[in-house]
This record gives C-alpha cells, sequence and structure tokens, in this order.
C-alpha cells in the first residue's frame, strides 16, 4: 500500500516561503499567480492490512507529520503496483 499525504499551512497562517516564492514567481514574469503556499509531500510504502491503512495514516499525520496547530493535511492511498 502506498500512502501519498500532503502537509500546508493553515489558511491564517502565515507562510513566509509561499510568500517568497511568490514574489520571486511575480519577478520573473508571472504576474497571474495570486499566492502560493508552500507544504510537503510525503509518500510512505505500508506493510499491514490494507484496512487498517487510512487508520494508521491518519494516526501518523496527527502524532507526527503534521503540526495540527498551524497545518492542514491530506493524503490518499493506493495499492502498489510494483515492488521497490
Amino acid at each position: 500500500m502506498i500512502a501519498r499525504v500532503v502537509v500546508v499551512p493553515r489558511p491564517q497562517v502565515a507562510d513566509p516561503q509561499g510568500i517568497t516564492v511568490a514574489r520571486a514567481l511575480a519577478q520573473l514574469g508571472f504576474a497571474e499567480v495570486r499566492s502560493v503556499r508552500v507544504g510537503k509531500y510525503l509518500e510512505l510504502e505500508l506493510d499491514g492490512p490494507p484496512q487498517d491503512a487510512d487508520r494508521r495514516i491518519e494516526e501518523m499525520c496527527r502524532k507526527l507529520l503534521a503540526n495540527p496547530v498551524i497545518e492542514d493535511y491530506h493524503f490518499s492511498l493506493e495499492e502498489a503496483t510494483t515492488q521497490r
């Protein structure tokens, strides 16, 4: 099972990296960019029963992968198609 997790700052939390990227894009001529939020992407390969994966990933996000006070997250699960 593969879990893909995306963690981003909550909308009400300042995002200095996002502001810096947005300004740089504007300076490079990409005026259509209104704002940028910089987060992190994690890909986890899981062993164990698939029926527990959703609950376990949720627990991992709450305990370590995201700071629930300042970050939001979402994830998707899919069957692994190839061995790494």
